[in-house]
């Protein structure tokens, strides 16, 4: 599973709604990144503590491993769904046998389910209970271990949600999208998300990840759709009804949370590797560039098979975009399901690393998490933490370390702003709810401690450990314990020091560290001391320190030590004063630290460095500083080696700073389309005219269609005649990069005449962008008469009302209908024309019924809530 977080949707959306800001194309430009902030922890004063008080009178909630009663070996399903009704129509065979001990009772999940008959394979009736979570069947004799028992089960299921998580934002099951063709925009769809215990919600089964099964799933749907499920397709029947039944098969056992379907009418682009097939289920609109969705999915098949020595152990491996999906992406075994967030035109995902990424982190997961499955939540990092480490590694083969260590600010980043909020174990068996597991602990910080593991063992060994745990492990659940094992059986060491500091304890280092150069005993002095304090974590990490010493005219000298202590002083003789000493010079530690660097310092660690971080932190440090010319080594930094880092120093440059020539070499030649696009973005802004042609052959010829987006704003800011002109060729383009940019260039126009193609982005949009077209739409329409803003009216009105587009959309749309009445409001205080003021009140009593209309008619809580606040004067 790959979490994508809402925030940074949210937090558009918001700032859109908030406000209008600069017609600017920065969004189309990767963030800045971050560098944690310095942050020092004092320890608190000693109190005693009062041993009658402070002791617990009770052990806190163990979270274990499911009990083991009955093993199920195999589920036959045969399913149709009633669209209508929002219903799954199932018979559900299982093979099973008892665990070890006898059993004449059999409980299985089942989630809201009408079971209409429950047989053994001879057609026997058995009695059962159903809760409306379990059913519980008394069986027709007491069954050993040595006997299989098959059990059959016809029931309708009407799944839905009761929670969700951060991370999967809906336990529901199995999802109907846009179920009764309301939504004209939005295709027919079904798809399922079963982890953690959700597939229960759809058939019947032992819902725990240390159960494991084969499976036959038939599914019965209309002759259009397309199906996808695990394993291959064994046969597809067309019935008399017009119905098509596809059979899938797979023959090898996962667990149940990994089961899956989807329909929907899809085009299917076929591939291949090692005469493995692949697919890529896409929407028809995106059928030439489902390749460039799912980049490079042979040549990381091959990737990690080689790098582990353990070839991709299944049939085969689909990748499916759906629509409303409730996470970022889901590992189903041989079936990847992704969020519509991935969809793009090739054009516009050129230099876009999150797609490889994230195809990385779930194509990873086909060995851990679906081979080898965490045994219980409180391991999931077992799963989440080597897909989040495989995206390092990818990038690192791909794209080259510099790339990969970039990647991995934002992951340390993550963490340590989780930590600081709520610290726990990686393995937390005392959680409160599984869902919570899904967090940035067992993502991020999981990931970071692979790559701790691998630069202690070395590469060899690690891999080498990583094939060994494969192997022994294979089609089986485990715990962080037999990782541990599998590492010290390949490499002969202890690792409980590291597994029980970094698996088993909460937090990280938090180090201050102090550089000096003793010129009496010509020794390096490099101070640190852990600073850390917080309950339960622990005072005193160990681990394996580097220190690198450049001094003038050789190569850098490299000293290896240990931190086993809170405070500890290292001493290394050298032949004269160093330019720069760095600790930890490849940025491997989970830790963070503030440092005693000078300006001086921080110049020469630029020039010095090799880590990207340690380059990006001395340039984030050198910016502003009124000393060390900052200028100067922000424009060195243009020529940096490193795409990232270029970018950092062109948006940190101010006109003036830099000849404009320079600039425009750079945005006509820059390798990586980013800089490019920061570097039009500047000519824009010099409010140099005689760069407009430039600009106006980057937006013909370009073939990332960001750098053509943000040419496109660049000329308009230089030359709006020729900026709207090209506007308007790129009406029709079907990119969101190219037509924000279109309609900045429209409202910045005034030209209500474009009020169509505003209405026309609505309707076909969602999320943030949606919420983008709305806004402007608003402005826009405001400049235009009664009849305009009428028709703004019942656009804004059906879009809140639909119940298939996404909450942030129809809270923009209620937004913005309010906004309108607003409007009107003024209209009716500043016009001194009786029969204005009539028509302006008669419109504005329109608005206002619409708006009472669509706070009675919501049934979403959350929106409904949201809605009470309407009408309001407030803008």
């Amino acid at each position: 599973m790959k979490k994508y977080s809402l925030f940074p949707v949210l937090l558009a959306g918001i700032l859109l709604l908030s406000c209008n800001a600069s017609r600017k194309v920065s969004s189309t430009i990767p963030d800045e990144v971050r560098v944690l902030d310095t942050m020092v922890v004092t320890a608190p004063a000693f109190k005693e503590t009062d041993p009658k008080t402070d002791i617990p009178n009770e052990l806190p909630e163990y979270q274990a491993s499911a009990t083991r009663l009955f093993d199920l070996l195999h589920t036959e399903l045969h399913v149709s769904f009633d669209w209508e009704k929002e219903a799954v129509n199932g018979e559900a065979t299982l093979t099973l046998l008892p665990y070890f001990y006898p059993a004449d009772q059999l409980t299985l999940d089942a989630k809201d389910f009408d079971v209409h008959s429950l047989k053994l394979e001879n057609g026997r009736d058995l009695s059962f209970q159903n809760d409306g979570e379990q059913l519980t069947i008394q069986l027709d004799r007491s069954y050993e271990r040595t006997d299989t028992l098959e059990v059959r089960i016809d029931y309708t299921a009407y799944p839905k949600a009761e929670g969700g998580s951060w991370a999967i934002t809906s336990d529901k099951g199995l999802f109907f999208i846009n179920p009764r063709g309301e939504d004209p925009e939005k295709p027919r769809q079904i798809w399922t998300q079963g982890e953690t215990e959700n597939n229960s919600r759809w058939f019947p089964t032992i819902d725990k990840p240390n159960e494991r099964c084969t499976d036959d799933i038939y599914i019965t749907v209309e002759g259009h759709f397309k199906t996808l499920s695990n394993g291959v397709l064994v046969s597809s029947a067309n019935n008399p009804d017009g119905t098509r039944t596809d059979h899938w098969r797979m023959d090898q056992p996962h667990a149940p949370y990994l089961m899956m379907l989807a329909v929907g009418d899809y085009a299917v682009v076929p591939d291949t590797w090692r005469n493995i097939p692949l697919q890529y289920y896409v929407e028809p609109e995106f059928e030439a560039d489902a390749k460039a969705i799912f980049p490079y999915t042979p040549e990381m098949l091959e990737f990690f098979s080689n790098l582990l020595d353990y070839p991709y152990p299944w049939p085969k491996f689909s990748q499916i975009v759906v629509r409303d999906y409730v996470s970022g992406a889901m590992e189903n075994t041989t079936a990847v399901v992704f969020g519509e967030f991935m969809n793009g035109k090739t054009r516009e995902l050129v230099d876009v690393l999150d797609n490889e990424t994230i195809v990385a982190h779930e194509m990873f997961h086909q060995w851990f998490g679906d081979l080898v499955t965490c045994e219980s939540w409180a391991n999931i990092t077992l799963n989440e933490g080597f897909a989040n480490y495989a995206e390092y590694l990818w990038l690192e083969h791909k794209h080259g370390k510099e790339d990969a260590d970039y990647h991995l600010i934002s992951e340390t980043d993550g963490y340590v702003s989780a930590a600081h909020g709520n610290a726990h174990p990686l393995i937390d068996y005392h959680y409160s709810d599984r869902e919570s597991m899904f967090d940035e602990h067992s993502y991020n910080k999981g990931g970071l401690v692979l790559h701790m593991l691998r630069n202690y063992l070395g590469d060899e060994a690690f891999f080498a450990g990583l094939h060994h745990y494969l192997i022994k492990n294979a089609y089986s659940d485990v715990e962080a314990d037999e990782l541990r094992e599998a590492m010290e059986e390949v490499s002969g060491q202890d690792l409980n020091w590291f597994f029980d500091q970094w698996y088993f304890q909460k937090g990280h280092p938090i180090l201050d560290i102090q550089y000096d150069y003793d010129e009496k005993s010509h020794e390096v002095v490099v101070r640190v001391e852990q600073t850390q304090y917080q309950d339960g974590m622990p005072p005193i990490f160990q681990f394996p320190v580097t220190v690198q010493i450049f001094l003038p005219g050789q190569a850098p000298l490299e000293e290896k030590d240990w931190m086993r202590e809170r405070v500890k002083e290292f001493r290394f003789k050298v032949p004269g004063k160093p330019q720069l000493v760095l600790f930890d010079p490849d940025r491997v530690l989970l830790c963070e630290r503030s440092e005693n660097k000078s300006t001086e310092d921080y110049l020469n660690q630029y020039h010095l460095a090799s880590n990207v971080r340690d380059r990006l932190e001395a340039l984030q440090n050198l910016v502003g500083a009124k000393s060390g010319h900052p200028t100067e080594v922000l424009i060195s930094a243009l020529d940096d080696s490193f795409w990232g880092i270029r970018m950092f120093a062109m948006d940190n440059l101010e006109t003036g700073e830099i000849p404009l020539p320079k600039v425009e070499a750079i945005a006509k030649g820059d390798p990586h389309s980013h800089v490019r696009a920061a570097a039009c973005f500047f000519l824009g802004q010099s409010g140099d005219g005689r760069y407009a042609d430039t600009l106006e052959k980057i937006v013909e010829n370009d073939y990332s269609l960001i750098t053509t987006a943000a040419a496109l704003n660049a000329l308009y800011t230089l030359s709006p005649e020729k900026g709207l002109k090209m506007a308007q060729s790129l009406e029709n383009q079907e990119s969101d990069f190219i037509l924000n940019v279109v309609a900045d260039i429209y409202f910045e126009a005034k030209d209500i005449s474009k009020l169509d193609f505003f209405q026309k982005r609505v309707e076909k949009t969602e999320q943030y962008t949606a919420v983008y077209f709305i806004m402007n739409y608003l402005e826009l329409v405001q400049q235009g008469d009664l009849s305009n803003l009428l028709e703004a009216s019942e656009l804004f009105s059906k879009t809140a009302t639909n119940s298939s587009a996404s909450i942030m959309k129809r809270y923009a749309a209620m937004r913005a209908l309010n906004e309108l009445h607003v409007h009107l409001h003024d209209r009716i205080k500043q016009t001194k024309d009786d029969r204005e003021k009539e028509a302006y009140a008669a419109a504005d009593k329109t608005i206002l019924d619409k708006i009472e209309a669509i706070k009675a008619a919501e049934s979403n809580p959350e929106l409904k809530d949201i809605f009470e606040s309407f009408p309001n004067l407030k803008k």
